[in-house]
């Protein structure tokens, strides 16, 4: 089952000649879902093919390297004839000024918009066997990170040992999977926990949006699969990284480590290190716990798959 990331900005608040503003998009299994949406952002779904089908957008904060792409985005949906409704999660107290820049000149689309808003803890949005849940962020403005976490999945059926038991092929193997009993044509019984191995975990990704590193962040998943953290400076603008709300590369390995993620990936560069961003990969594969080949800095249209760990 795919679940499979896109980098389409990975720029802090000014667009660089490669690095769009932040947006970032997530396809699982037949669901599109888009994580801010920084001007041109529909540019960029276009140029590294992701296509136009998102139904959730979920922002984190409304500042405009985060949303001014939205009335941009909606038109071009518009002019593509779409139908389908789309949702737009945004932070608590935030609805009228996201409606106000998405329908600013008076714009009116084909299909319907909902806006819905969100607070910590809350889960934004349900899908099939995932959720995606908003937590709180530490940011200049109203903000919130975001969170998709898949269900447990099934143990694993031991397909050997129901044969031995006696358990014919067919229905009946489904019935147990499902966590159902089984009775045999000699009356024997067989419960799903003799053939069923433990669940298993789904995968989980974690947003954060921009923000000082925050315990929330390491609370919302555990272990996830791939962090995505603010990382706007280097160590030699920490202060300025506290001062404006933001974090360094190393903190973003720390709260990695903390939240136990089995790897990271480090956006919303400062323009700042345009011309040289190597040394947020350095400190942070200094100090990210796991294997320091797990810690990436994306560019505009990297992709990075999350497998299962135990298929």
């Amino acid at each position: 089952m795919t679940l499979r990331v896109t980098f389409l900005g990975t720029s802090g608040a000014v667009p660089t000649v490669a690095r769009n503003p932040s947006s970032i998009f997530v396809a699982r299994e037949g669901d599109s879902l888009l994580f801010d949406a920084g001007e041109g952002t529909q540019r960029q779904l276009m140029r590294y093919g992701t296509g136009f089908d998102v139904s959730e957008l979920f922002v984190t904060h409304v500042h405009g390297d985060h949303v001014l792409g939205i009335p941009g985005l909606l038109q071009t949906m518009d002019f593509n004839d779409r139908e389908r409704p789309l949702t737009v999660h945004v932070p608590r107290g935030t609805r009228r000024q996201v409606r106000e820049l998405a329908f600013a000149l008076d714009t009116r689309v084909s299909f319907p918009v909902e806006i819905t808003e969100v607070s910590d803890g809350d889960v934004a949005y349900r899908g099939d066997e995932y959720e995606v849940r908003a937590f709180r962020t530490d940011h200049d403005t109203r903000s919130v990170g975001y969170a998709l976490v898949e269900d447990e999945r099934k143990g694993r059926f031991d397909r050997e040992h129901a044969e031995k038991l006696g358990v014919p092929v067919g229905p009946k193997f489904s019935q147990l999977h499902e966590g159902n009993p089984v009775e045999l044509e000699d009356g024997t019984v067989v419960r799903p926990e003799q053939v069923v191995g433990e669940p298993r975990p789904g995968r989980s990704l974690v947003y954060s949006g921009d923000t000082r590193p925050t315990a929330a962040t390491v609370a919302v998943a555990d272990e996830p699969d791939l962090l995505i953290h603010d990382a706007t400076f280097a160590d030699d603008r920490a202060d300025r990284a506290g001062d404006t709300a933001h974090s360094t590369a190393r903190q973003a390995a720390e709260i990695g480590n903390r939240a136990g993620a089995k790897r990271l990936a480090l956006v919303h560069l400062s323009s700042r290190y345009a011309g040289d961003p190597s040394a947020h990969l350095t400190e942070a594969r200094e100090t990210f716990a796991g294997d320091p080949a797990r810690v990436c800095l994306p560019e505009d249209g990297d992709e990075i798959e999350i497998p299962y760990t135990d298929s």
